[in-house]
C-alpha cells in the first residue's frame, strides 16, 4: 500500500505516531497548530482509483479536482468517501484572429469579429453542461465567472446578453454565410471553398480530459454549417507548443479548446478584459495578435487601472466592456466547470469554492479527522515536485503551491467562501484612501477613512540603489516636493510577532521582510548580477503604483505602506500591501549561488545562463547550497549588509546559519518555513514527501474551524405556471441551507429580474420578506398584461455575506388570454 510505503520512508529517528486522541473541546483548546500530526503526499494520477483507495483507507484525500462523470458517480455513492465542489474552473473556445489569410494564403474566417461573435449562437451551452459534463458544469457566456461576485452585481446585463446570444444555429449560420461571402468564399455541394480550395478549420482539441468530447461537439456543429474540420487531438504540453508558443500567422490551428482555473475567489474581475482581449494580457504571440476595438481597448485599460469616479461608473464601464467583449469574441466561454475534491467520509477540511482542496489557503488549518485529533493521513497528487522549489521564482504548479502554502504563515488568509481576507498575524489595520477612490469595507478587523490628500513621508523607502547597495527614500527621490498617494495602509501586527520562530528555530526579524523587497529591485536592475529580464514586466507594473513604505515600530510591529493601486474591497488592499516574510538566511545562499553563476532563482535566468534552476528541496542544487552554507557560516555573510545590519545583530547571523546547518542535517533540504506544518522529508525518486505538525506554532488548533464548511444557500420557487389575462400571480421564494431557513442576517440582498417572451427586461426590484427563509412577489394584472401573451421568465438573484457564490432561481410561466365565458345550456 502507498500509505505503508510513505511511512516506511520516514527518517528512522522519528517514531511512528499514534492514531490520535478523541476530539473533545478540552483537547482542542490545548492543542496548537495543525489538527493532524503527519501528512504524506504520494503520486497518484489515475482518477479511476480514487474511490477504491479512499474506501480501503490507504488514502484520505486527493488534491486533483475530478471532472470525470463516472468517477464522480462512484464517489457520490461510496459510503466511505465524500467530496467538496468548487467552481473556479472554466472551459472556453480560443480563436485565432490572424488574417484574413494565414501566411500560406489559407483563409481564416475567425479574423472577422462578426463570425467570431456568431459562434455564440452555434453552441448549445446547456447541452455541453448537462450532457458532456453530466451536470458538473453550468453554462457560461461572459468573460466574468458565474461563480464570482461580479456576475451577481451585473446580473441584469449578464442575463440580457445571455438571452441575446442564446443557442440559435439558424441565426448563426445566416450571419456566418453572409460574412463568408464577403470574404470571397463560395458554398459548393454544401461545403465552403475559397480560391478553389475547401475551407478546412483546424480544431486543436485537448484529449486529456472532457474537452475531447467538447471539441468533437464543436467540430460537428461547424461541419453542419459547411466547414470541413480537421480534428487535432493533443495533450496539454503538445497543445501549448501550438496555441501559446507558436506563431498564430503560421495557421497551425484555428480554434482551441481552452481551460482556465482560479484557485481563489476573485472578488474583482475588472482585469479580465485586459487579460483576455488585449495584447497587454500576456507576452505570447497569440495575445500580440489581438486587435480590440479602440473603445474596448480603452475600457479594458481603465478597468485594469481601476480608473473610475465611483461604484456606479465602475458598473457602467463593466457592463459596456461585457457588450464589447462579446462583439470581439477572440474567445468564447462555454461552461464554468464544477470540480470535485475527493476525501474520506471521516475527513473534514475547508475547500475553497474556487480552487477546491488544492487552492484552499485554509486547508492546513482545518484538515482533521472528524472524530479525533492527531494521527496521520495520505494524500494522492498527480504531480509532485513538478518544478524546482524556491520562494522567489520557483514552481507555480498548483499541486506544489498547495504544499508550500502549508509551510508558510502569511499575515492574512483569504476566506475560502467569500474571498475576503482575514487577519492571521495582524491585530488590525487602518486604511486611508484619497477622496474619489472607490473602496468598501466588509469586515470589522480594519478601519476605513477618507482624506482629501495623502502625502507620503520623506523617510519612507521608495527604491533601491543596486550599485551602491542602499535604500532610497521618498525625500531623496522627490526633492522637488511632496509625493502623494491614493491609499495608505497601516498594518498593526500581533504582539510578539518578531519573537516568533522559523521552523529551524531561528527568530523572525525585520530583515526577513526587507530582503525580499530588496531582491525585487535587484532582479529588475540591469546593473545587478541578479538581473532577470523575465522579472521586469511584473516589477514595472508594481513600480507604477508603489509609493513607499516604512516601519513605524518593531514592538509591536507596525508597517505603513503607500500606493496608488486601488481595489473594490479594503480587505484585498490590505493583503496586497502586507509583505510576506521569507527567511533571509536561506535566501542568502541563493543570492550567493546566482552571483557566482551556479544557480538561478528563475527558469528564464537558468535557461539564459545555462545553469540549474534553484531548488531548495531536491536535485543538484543541494550539493551547491551545502558549499555556500559552509561559506556563509564561515564568514558571517549578511546579504546587502548596509541595509540589513541595522535590523540584524552579529550574534543572530551565527545563530541563523547554525540553525540552518542543523536543519539540513536532520531534514535533508533547505526549505525553512513558519507555517502550521514543516517539511519533514523529501523523497523525489520515490515520489513522496512528508509534512509534520510544527509544534511551536503559536495559534490554537481550532482557530479556523468555524470556516470548515461553506454556507451555500439553496433557492426554490413556487408559483403558477399559467396566468390568464386579468389575473395576478403570487410567486414565492424559499431560501434554505440543509433544510433549514437561511439566516436573514447572512443575506446581503435579494433581487428579481422579469424578462418577457422576447428576452427583454420588463421589470426589476426586490421581493418582500414573508418570514424565516421566505420571500414573496406579486405580479398584478396590469403588469402581466404589459408582458403580452407568451412564455416569460422571473429570475431571483441572492448575494450572501457568507459565500461569494451568488444564488439563482428561475420561475417560468406563461400568460394566456382570459378564458371566454361558456354559454348557458
Amino acid at each position: 500500500m502507498l500509505a505503508v510505503v510513505g511511512l516506511a520512508l520516514l527518517p528512522a529517528s522519528r517514531a511512528p505516531l499514534s492514531t490520535g486522541v478523541p476530539s473533545t473541546p478540552e483537547a482542542l483548546a490545548e492543542r496548537r497548530g495543525a489538527l493532524i500530526d503527519r501528512l504524506v503526499f504520494t503520486q497518484e494520477s489515475d482518477p479511476g482509483r480514487v474511490t477504491g483507495l479512499l474506501e480501503t483507507g490507504s488514502h484520505q484525500a486527493f488534491v486533483q479536482g475530478i471532472g470525470s462523470i463516472p468517477v464522480y458517480r462512484r464517489l457520490r455513492d461510496a459510503p466511505g468517501a465524500d467530496y467538496d465542489l468548487s467552481y473556479g474552473s472554466s472551459v472556453e473556445l480560443t480563436l485565432n484572429p490572424v488574417g484574413p489569410t494565414f501566411r500560406d494564403g489559407r483563409l481564416n474566417p475567425f479574423h472577422v469579429p462578426a463570425i467570431r461573435e456568431a459562434l455564440h449562437q452555434l453552441v448549445d451551452r446547456d447541452y455541453i453542461a448537462e450532457e458532456l459534463y453530466g451536470g458538473l458544469a453550468v453554462p457560461r457566456w461572459l468573460p466574468i465567472s458565474t461563480a464570482f461576485p461580479d456576475y451577481a452585481r451585473l446580473a441584469e446585463t449578464a442575463r440580457a446578453l445571455e438571452l441575446r446570444y442564446a443557442y440559435d444555429p439558424a441565426a448563426a449560420e445566416a450571419t456566418i454565410a453572409r460574412e463568408m461571402r464577403a470574404l470571397g468564399a463560395t458554398r459548393e455541394a454544401g461545403r465552403w471553398h475559397h480560391r478553389g480550395e475547401p475551407v478546412t478549420l483546424i480544431l486543436l482539441i485537448r484529449n486529456d480530459d472532457e474537452r475531447r468530447r467538447v471539441g468533437d461537439y464543436l467540430a460537428n456543429q461547424l461541419e453542419d454549417i459547411g466547414f470541413a474540420v480537421e480534428r487535432r487531438y493533443r495533450n496539454a504540453e503538445e497543445a501549448s507548443r501550438l496555441w501559446i508558443a507558436g506563431d498564430p500567422a503560421a495557421g497551425q490551428w484555428h480554434l482551441y479548446t481552452g481551460g482556465w482555473i482560479s484557485i481563489v475567489i476573485q472578488r474583482d474581475q475588472a482585469q479580465n478584459f485586459s487579460d483576455f482581449f488585449t495584447p497587454r494580457g500576456r507576452a505570447e504571440p497569440l495575445w500580440q495578435a489581438y486587435a480590440p476595438s479602440p473603445e474596448l481597448d480603452a475600457l479594458a485599460e481603465r478597468l485594469e487601472r481601476r480608473d473610475y469616479a465611483d461604484w456606479d461608473e465602475r458598473q457602467a464601464l463593466m457592463a459596456r466592456a461585457l457588450e464589447l467583449a462579446m462583439q470581439d469574441s477572440v474567445r468564447l466561454w462555454l461552461v464554468d466547470r464544477l470540480s470535485v475534491s475527493a476525501r474520506a467520509s471521516n475527513v473534514s477540511v475547508a475547500a475553497d469554492l474556487a480552487g477546491g482542496l488544492a487552492g484552499s489557503a485554509l486547508w492546513p488549518y482545518t484538515l482533521r479527522y472528524e472524530e479525533r485529533l492527531g494521527g496521520e493521513m495520505v494524500f494522492g497528487t498527480p504531480g509532485l515536485l513538478t518544478e524546482p522549489w524556491n520562494p522567489i521564482a520557483g514552481s507555480n504548479w498548483i499541486f506544489d503551491r498547495m504544499i508550500t502554502r502549508a509551510l508558510a504563515d502569511p499575515p492574512l488568509l483569504p476566506d475560502p467562501y467569500t474571498g475576503l481576507y482575514r487577519p492571521q498575524r495582524l491585530e488590525h489595520a487602518e486604511v486611508t484612501v484619497a477622496e474619489g477612490v472607490t473602496l468598501t469595507r466588509s469586515l470589522d478587523w480594519l478601519s476605513l477613512e477618507r482624506q482629501a490628500r495623502i502625502v507620503v513621508p520623506e523617510d519612507a523607502w521608495l527604491g533601491w540603489d543596486a550599485g551602491e547597495g542602499r535604500l532610497i527614500t521618498v525625500g531623496e527621490a522627490h526633492p522637488e516636493g511632496p509625493l502623494t498617494a491614493r491609499t495608505r495602509v497601516r498594518l498593526h501586527y500581533e504582539d510578539g510577532y518578531l519573537a516568533q520562530h522559523w521552523h529551524d528555530g531561528s527568530r523572525r526579524s525585520v530583515a526577513d521582510l526587507l530582503l525580499p523587497w530588496i531582491l525585487a529591485f535587484e532582479r529588475a536592475d540591469e546593473a545587478s548580477p541578479l538581473f532577470d529580464a523575465a522579472h521586469q514586466p511584473t516589477f514595472e507594473a508594481y513600480r507604477q503604483h508603489f509609493r513607499g513604505w516604512r516601519i513605524l515600530s518593531t514592538e509591536p510591529l507596525i508597517i505603513e505602506a503607500y500606493s496608488d493601486q486601488g481595489f473594490p474591497d479594503a480587505e484585498t488592499l490590505v493583503a496586497a500591501r502586507a509583505p510576506q516574510p521569507l527567511p533571509w538566511h536561506t535566501l542568502a545562499l541563493g543570492i550567493l549561488a546566482e552571483r557566482r553563476g551556479e544557480l538561478a532563482f528563475s527558469s528564464h535566468q537558468a535557461d539564459r545562463r545555462g545553469i540549474d534552476w534553484l531548488n531548495l528541496v531536491a536535485g543538484p542544487s543541494l550539493a551547491i547550497l551545502e558549499r555556500y552554507l559552509a561559506e556563509a557560516r564561515g564568514r558571517h555573510y549578511l546579504p546587502f549588509a548596509a541595509a540589513l545590519s541595522p535590523w540584524v545583530e552579529e550574534a543572530e547571523i551565527a545563530a541563523r546559519y547554525a540553525a540552518l546547518d542543523a536543519w539540513v542535517a536532520s531534514r535533508g533540504h533547505y526549505w525553512v518555513g513558519d507555517g502550521p506544518f514543516e517539511l519533514a522529508a523529501v523523497y523525489p525518486l520515490e515520489g513522496s514527501l512528508v509534512l509534520e505538525r510544527f509544534e511551536d506554532f503559536p495559534d490554537p488548533a481550532n482557530e479556523w474551524l468555524s470556516l470548515s464548511q461553506a454556507a451555500l444557500p439553496e433557492l426554490t420557487t413556487r408559483g403558477p405556471l399559467v396566468v390568464h389575462a386579468g389575473d395576478s400571480a403570487e410567486v414565492r421564494l424559499s431560501v434554505t441551507r440543509q433544510g433549514e431557513p437561511y439566516p436573514a442576517a447572512a443575506i446581503d440582498a435579494i433581487r428579481y429580474l422579469l424578462f418577457d417572451g422576447q428576452g427583454r427586461l420588463a421589470g426589476r426590484g426586490e421581493p418582500r420578506p414573508l418570514g424565516e427563509g421566505e420571500w414573496g412577489l406579486t405580479l398584478d394584472a396590469e403588469r402581466l398584461a404589459a408582458l403580452g401573451a407568451g412564455a416569460h421568465r422571473l429570475e431571483f438573484i441572492l448575494t450572501s455575506q457568507r459565500v461569494a457564490l451568488p444564488g439563482f432561481a428561475s420561475h417560468l410561466f406563461a400568460t394566456l388570454p382570459a378564458t371566454a365565458p361558456e354559454a348557458s345550456p
